[in-house]
């Protein structure tokens, strides 16, 4: 299992500058950007058209709250579903696939996690987050745990959903990876 992290450990790396390093390397690769988001509700979407000029690289967002919205949104199979739950990798790695298969993107982020008070269970408990990532026909998914309430899970999701991006991307000279 993997360890705990605290929710305010990429607190070095506020959200805004995350974001504007996203949009630089997407910019310079000329591609656009989909995110597909259930327990952040579109905050990864938010935070990426806070930056003026951002429809020149963020081309939609999908809030997939529900099973059902995942299904009819981003083409995840629901016996994927049924199989494995909604907040597990295989469904992580659909999310991620669906958002590029239904954009113009050539990178996709997704993200589908139990942020809490209440949902969660011995083997997924409140803070477990599935990640995925598709950049350039590739896709990576991680999952993490954060501490924290509601709110700080859903920020540290959204943090560690750009942070990653960013590496995938490449190299920025304004950002640094730090290990929790």
């Amino acid at each position: 299992m993997e360890a705990s992290t605290p929710a305010n450990f990429l607190a070095d790396q506020d959200t805004p500058a995350l974001v504007a390093a996203t949009a630089e390397l997407l910019l310079k690769k000329g591609w656009m950007l989909a995110t597909a988001e259930s327990c952040t509700g579109g905050l990864i979407a938010g935070a990426c058209t806070e930056l003026a000029g951002s429809s020149a690289w963020f081309e939609r967002g999908f809030v997939s709250y529900s099973n059902a919205a995942k299904t009819e949104l981003l083409g995840v199979d629901a016996a994927l579903i049924e199989a494995h739950g909604a907040v597990s990798e295989p469904v992580a790695r659909a999310m991620a696939e669906g958002a590029i298969a239904r954009s113009a993107a050539r990178a996709a982020v997704a993200v589908t996690g139990v942020a809490g008070p209440t949902g969660g269970s011995p083997e997924k408990p409140v803070g477990t987050v599935w990640f995925g990532w598709s950049v350039d026909g590739r896709v990576r998914t991680e999952r993490r745990r954060f501490d924290g309430d509601r709110a700080a899970v859903r920020a540290a999701t959204v943090h560690y959903a750009l942070q990653t991006l960013v590496g995938l991307l490449g190299p920025h000279p304004g950002t640094t990876t730090k290990a929790p």
